[in-house]
């Protein structure tokens, strides 16, 4: 017999939104609790971020959130779940298309890396980064310095339009344009047979709005310090934007969606 789907998939991205390093307390005990009950309903939840699989584990412990997620998306398109042998494990075939993809990427575009090296050493302060998926990308000398390179980068993507970015403060990672935090939701979602109306996607920064898309979660939020682009991407397709920051701002979004009249 089939396992029946979730009941809810809940989609968090990790910095700015579940955890609020500014703060006294970065991290609300009382999240975990609402987890805890969502979870008896037959919920799952996900941390959807832009860290590494080792350094998302690393965040968790450090603010004392044992219950470990039930699927980690890393590196904005990395999918995890628990292992049986090992901790966590590849789930299904997606991250192997999405290393490939990203190879690929690489491969195809070098004039086009090229150039925008060219034009950081040249117009900027910027710095170039190399390596593997993930690490391809550019650090600014400040969110004003970035606003106007992906001003630059969107006029090269004109004609290039497989090439995308995430970007988060003054940093930008270069990608193939069909692996993000929201298609690798999309596809997280396929796998568990979950409908987007049953989906809550929340985030705070730039490399969040993939997923807060109201065809991939039909329930959108971000905290109260999410970025003003953010905020004004959520007012336009219906979202909650809670009064408080990270955590407790969670907590009012999972209230707002799926408690009211509880």
């Amino acid at each position: 017999m089939a396992k029946p789907p979730p009941s809810l998939l809940l989609s968090f991205d990790f910095d700015g939104t579940l955890v609020d390093h500014g703060s006294e307390m970065p991290f609300h005990p009382a999240m975990v609790d609402m987890l805890r009950e969502f979870k008896r309903i037959g919920a799952v939840w996900v941390v959807n971020t832009g860290r590494t699989l080792s350094h998302t584990l690393e965040g968790l412990a450090q603010h004392n959130i044992f219950m470990l997620p039930d699927y980690i998306i890393a590196q904005e398109c990395e999918i995890y779940c628990p292992g049986f042998f090992t901790p966590w494990k590849d789930f299904g075939s997606w991250n192997r298309k999405a290393r490939n993809a990203h190879d690929n990427f690489v491969s195809k575009h070098q004039a086009f890396l090229l150039e925008i090296q060219d034009h950081l050493r040249n117009c900027t302060q910027a710095m170039y980064l190399s390596g593997g998926i993930g690490q391809v990308g550019i650090v600014a000398s400040s969110d004003e310095e970035l606003d106007v390179i992906c001003e630059f980068i969107e006029i090269k993507r004109a004609k290039m339009p497989d090439i995308g970015y995430h970007r988060n403060g003054r940093y930008l990672r270069f990608c193939h344009v069909d692996f993000s935090k929201g298609t690798a939701l999309q596809e997280l979602s396929r796998l568990l047979n979950i409908n987007p109306e049953r989906i809550f996607a929340a985030g705070d920064n730039h490399n969040d709005l993939s997923m807060l898309n109201p065809r991939i979660a039909g329930n959108l939020a971000c905290p109260s310090n999410a970025l003003d682009p953010v905020k004004k991407h959520l007012r336009m397709h219906g979202g909650f934007i809670a009064t408080k920051p990270a955590s407790e701002g969670m907590m009012e979004a999972l209230q707002h969606f799926f408690m009211r009249g509880s």
